[in-house]
């Protein structure tokens, strides 16, 4: 089968957005419990999920804490600064 070009256009239209995380960084300044607090408020996370994130993000420095398309994730970095931390945004497969 040979797709005209309007079909392959179309294809290339609607194909999906390579995943994009959120990475929040570790920073001398916020409190544990405080990126905890975030983790909950602003995500929803339970107090467990939002705890084992934090300690990644105190132990390794960093950690994702949401996936998806990247404008979504561009509103949850905004966010993270909004809270005063250090957060960026990757494409998945380079987190």
């Amino acid at each position: 089968m040979t797709l005209t070009l309007d079909e392959t256009d179309t294809r290339l239209r609607v194909a999906p957005d390579v995943p994009w995380v959120t990475l929040v960084w570790d920073d001398p300044v916020n409190l544990m419990s405080y990126v905890s607090y975030v983790f909950q408020t602003y995500f929803g996370l339970g107090k467990g999920e939002a705890k084992r994130l934090m300690m990644r993000v105190h132990t390794e420095g960093r950690a994702v804490v949401a996936s998806g398309n990247r404008e979504e994730m561009e509103r949850h970095v905004e966010a993270m600064h909004d809270y005063g931390l250090w957060a960026t945004l990757s494409k998945e497969d380079e987190a």
